[in-house]
């Protein structure tokens, strides 16, 4: 039944669906995973890193996280060659109101302006949404520390925490037991290296599978700082030692049961 209306972006199926841009977030959902947490004190997002090659090089590669301007970043999940036109479009939008009025954009009016130019695609014959999701993380005097997520639709929203790519339902299900409005950036880095773990198809978490970026300001000046390895290394290491203590504490705990049943008989 869809395909007599799944050729053209501009068609909708007589349930009122566009095809086209639900193929779009399908393709997403099956790229990496990327999250963003606000914290009190700062922003972060993490990302899952797909392709691992040690040919690359790591001093100018980067296949997740994107400098929009002085306080503004994203992350992605999709289509690279997508969001590498998309970022470019981004920086441009910043650049062009810092020379306008002299002052740095507002993180939300440029990820509606990106928004906008993603709607377009929607709307038009002969061109195909991007297939790429953003997460914005960023900071301005009007509303502070802002996450935001936008789709291929132009849709966007704000956000505590959230997670787009790969296993992007379960991961979100953790933040919501786990995610507390008053976390520090410290506990929120701790926060993303849990839900990482326990959602991507890994058997083991290494620094070179993930990039970490994290936001914060002070002094009237934003920083966005992307983790050296050792540090997340040292953030893997202090997760190993606390997964391996509280299951270690679980089955001291079956076992003391187990003693206590066959006691009872």
């Amino acid at each position: 039944m869809s395909r007599r209306y799944d050729s053209k972006t501009t068609t909708f199926s007589p349930e009122g669906r566009l095809y086209q841009v639900e193929y779009a977030m399908e393709g997403i959902n099956n790229g990496g995973t990327c999250l963003g947490i606000l914290a009190s004190d700062g922003i972060l997002l993490a990302s899952e890193r797909r392709s691992t090659n040690k040919l690359l090089d790591k001093a100018v590669y980067s296949e997740k996280l994107y400098l929009l301007d002085d306080n503004t970043a994203c992350s992605v999940s999709g289509i690279t060659s997508d969001a590498n036109l998309l970022t470019e479009t981004l920086r441009l939008r910043a650049q062009q109101y810092l020379l306008r009025y002299q002052e740095p954009i507002p993180v939300e009016m440029l990820v509606q302006q990106l928004c906008d130019t993603k709607q377009v695609y929607t709307q038009y014959g002969g061109k195909r949404p991007f297939g790429v999701s953003l997460l914005y993380m960023g900071w301005d005097k009007h509303l502070g520390y802002q996450l935001y997520q936008s789709d291929p639709s132009g849709n966007y929203g704000g956000w505590k925490a959230t997670c787009i790519g790969n296993n992007s339902g379960a991961a979100v299900s953790i933040l919501k037991q786990d995610y507390d409005e008053s976390i520090t950036l410290e506990n929120a880095l701790k926060l993303a290296v849990k839900v990482l773990n326990k959602t991507l198809d890994s058997t083991k978490l290494t620094s070179e599978k993930i990039e970490i970026a994290a936001l914060t300001h002070a002094d009237d000046k934003t920083k966005i700082e992307i983790l050296s390895t050792t540090r997340v290394d040292e953030l893997l290491k202090e997760y190993d030692l606390k997964a391996q203590a509280e299951r270690k504490e679980k089955e001291a705990k079956e076992a003391a049961e187990k003693r206590a049943q066959a006691a009872k008989k």
